[in-house]
């Protein structure tokens, strides 16, 4: 899967680059994930989270990027049961200057479709002996994934008895139930504001709504895939930073350099772990992985 990946993101142009594995400040995150803290020569640097605001920095030098980037969370006990979360885990992670949400999302498609039927037409054997129906990737293969708001998503939830927040990402009981009843993958937009992180751009159109999106696959799987356009104004980033309640000061760096000037972009990143679960059909997402970091449990 990562060669079938990096053949068709060299084929558009990106350079790969290599993602820090400590910083002074990284992704704040969200859903209850702790940061990992590390002592640095007497500074607390923290464990990436995610490489957003080191992809946004790389694209000072370089337009399209991507990196194959480690990711640090300590994920709330309760994940431990929901089969798709690891407390260590591996990001697609993608960045593109100049890009719309809408070019960006274009690209994924394309890269999840590459990938799949890579897989499909070169390991048949190794996907029969995983008893992975590979009919269920036809729709992937032939059809555009689909596109529904995160209103819309909220709205079929609550139809079905699920009482989710308007205010809120789609919870992870959510995301499955809309998941299970998806033949393809398709892609929820729109979040509202306050619902993700100060890096995602408000709609100029629609004020209170990011321009952003994930990226759900079908059969129950769940989220793969989260992006979106990124803010790049010094002022919007700095109110956006107070409103969740932090001080700006944390991301001296990265704001020297917003105040410098960056790159308007687009990215996401595809959890990669997440991502072999669905293709291979496996049942949990440590499964995915030779050295599996379950929330809560003590492993090599």
């Amino acid at each position: 899967m990562l060669v079938a990946a990096r053949e068709f993101l060299d084929g558009e142009g990106f350079t790969e680059l290599v993602a820090p594995v400590i910083g002074p400040v990284t992704d704040p995150g969200a859903r209850g994930a702790k940061q990992v803290d590390v002592d640095y020569y007497g500074h607390r640097y923290k464990l990436m989270t995610s490489a957003i605001l080191y992809k946004q920095a790389a694209l000072a030098a370089f337009d399209r990027i991507f990196y194959i980037a480690p990711n640090v969370r300590l994920e709330p006990l309760e994940t431990a049961s929901t089969n798709r979360h690891l407390a260590e885990f591996h990001q697609i992670d993608v960045e593109m200057a100049g890009a719309s949400r809408e070019a960006i999302m274009q690209l994924a498609e394309r890269l999840v479709g590459h990938v799949v039927r890579q897989v499909v037409a070169q390991l048949p054997g190794e996907l029969a002996s995983l008893g992975r129906d590979t009919s269920m990737f036809a729709e992937l293969l032939s059809q555009p994934f689909g596109q529904r708001s995160h209103a819309d998503a909220v709205a079929d939830l609550r139809g079905q008895g699920h009482d989710q927040s308007p205010d809120a990402e789609i919870d992870w009981a959510g995301e499955a139930m809309l998941s299970r009843k998806a033949s393809r993958p398709f892609f929820v937009t729109d979040y509202p504001k306050g619902s993700r992180g100060f890096y995602d751009r408000e709609s100029r159109e629609r004020p209170g709504f990011l321009r952003n999106f994930d990226l759900i696959a079908p059969e129950g799987y769940g989220e793969l895939s989260s992006g979106s356009e990124r803010e790049h104004d010094y002022a919007t980033i700095v109110a956006r930073i107070r409103e969740t309640g932090e001080n700006p000061a944390k991301y001296g760096w990265y704001l020297q350099m917003v105040r410098e000037g960056i790159p308007d972009s687009a990215g996401f990143g595809i959890g990669l772990e997440r991502f072999t679960r669905y293709v291979a059909g496996l049942d949990s997402v440590w499964q995915a992985s030779a050295y599996p970091k379950v929330p809560g449990v003590a492993l090599p």
